[in-house]
């Protein structure tokens, strides 16, 4: 007999060794638990028997060790059994067994490097790209066979968004825009002021205004404002499979849900950007009357004689562009919306992103494409 400790003793019994445990076996003796368990050695026979009827407490840390130095010892499930436990201890020391047995939840945790993140970033992007092309196909399918059966078209639907998309959003663009301007003409104003140039302020707050910066803050607006709403809509009606019973009734959600909404804001981006154009002149005419003494009437005599009317078309023809990628990208990502509530949150998030750089993308498009053009 062999003793490790006082916390086990060991015996052999008809040529099986019994490891008697002792004691009270909880974490705050694990250390000389763990010691003791290390000085064991026994004789090398295939069979270990555990006995607890010596045991007197035991909690889950104390058994983790136990089967730890077992399973050290090249002893599995076959080779070891248990008496003299009482139930309570029998139960705990089976649920260790059964958590240590259990393959881990989720591997291990790898950090890629710099070229790793970005070639999964590429083929992330490239696999997106390919699913929005796959989508404009079928868009475009859909409108080709509305513009043979125009009958199809829901025209209530278009106008219930059009007034949420273009309606509502008025006051905001208004206010952004107004802001803008009265910024715009006041860090322009200081430094024209220097020169004695106070009335150039117009030609830059005119042409700033109508050619970049209203199509491009009203774009921003609605990609967070219209663009998160379409998603968030459409991806909420996939989780409850309300999608799924539009096609089962025979109709097309793409004409159901996407086409109103792209015909809604692709006519509410230019009337939002003529607005914008006003507010946002408005407010340069504001803070030069205030700031400049340009009266009101002087500066739009200015802007009459220096604003050419290419500024405010061009604005206006990039809106529409910037309302479809929008609308496309909104919709879409809420199409792949999967069946869970932090999927909505997570695509309305890539709608918001996605439809920003876009639209800043094709902003610097048009700016090199309207210059070669000499417009």
């Amino acid at each position: 007999m062999s003793e490790a400790g006082g916390w086990i003793h060991h015996e052999v019994e008809e040529g099986t060794d019994v490891l008697y445990l002792s004691g009270v076996w909880r974490l705050a003796n694990l250390s000389a638990i763990a010691a003791a368990l290390r000085t064991l050695r026994p004789a090398g026979r295939a069979y270990f028997l555990l006995d607890g009827s010596r045991l007197t407490e035991l909690d889950t840390a104390a058994g983790f060790i136990l089967y730890s130095h077992l399973a050290a010892m090249g002893c599995d499930e076959s080779t070891v059994s248990t008496r003299g436990f009482d139930e309570k201890h029998k139960r705990l020391l089976s649920l260790v067994h059964q958590r240590m047995t259990c393959p881990p939840a989720v591997g291990k945790s790898v950090h890629p490097g710099l070229v790793q993140r970005v070639g999964v970033g590429a083929i992330a992007m490239w696999r997106l790209l390919k699913v929005h092309q796959a989508f404009v196909g079928a868009l475009t399918l859909e409108l080709l066979h509305l513009v043979r059966r125009p009958r199809l078209f829901r025209l209530k639907e278009t106008v219930s968004q059009f007034e949420t998309t273009c309606l509502d959003a008025i006051p905001i663009v208004a206010l952004v825009t107004f802001l803008i301007g009265v910024v715009f003409a006041y860090l322009l104003g200081l430094q024209a002021q220097r020169y004695g140039a106070n009335i150039f302020v117009v030609d830059g707050v005119g042409i700033a205004v109508c050619r970049e910066l209203s199509p491009l803050l009203v774009a921003v607006i609605m990609a967070g404002r219209s663009g998160a709403a379409f998603t968030a809509q459409i991806g909420t009606m996939k989780v409850q499979e309300e999608i799924d019973a539009i096609s089962t009734l025979g109709l097309s959600p793409l004409q159901v849900l996407v086409i109103p909404r792209l015909v809604a804001i692709t006519v509410a981006m230019p009337l939002l950007v003529f607005v914008g154009d006003l507010a946002g002149i408005g407010g340069g005419m504001a803070i030069s009357s205030w700031l400049l003494d340009i009266s009101a009437p002087a500066f739009l005599d200015r802007l009459h004689s220096v604003l050419p009317m290419s500024a405010p078309v061009v604005g206006l023809v990039k809106a529409p562009v910037f309302a479809v990628f929008i609308a496309m990208i909104a919709c879409r990502m809420g199409m792949m919306v999967a069946r869970d509530a932090r999927s909505v949150g997570l695509n309305t998030t890539s709608t918001v992103v996605q439809s920003i750089v876009w639209v800043i993308v094709l902003d610097a498009a048009f700016a090199v494409v309207f210059e070669r053009l000499d417009i």
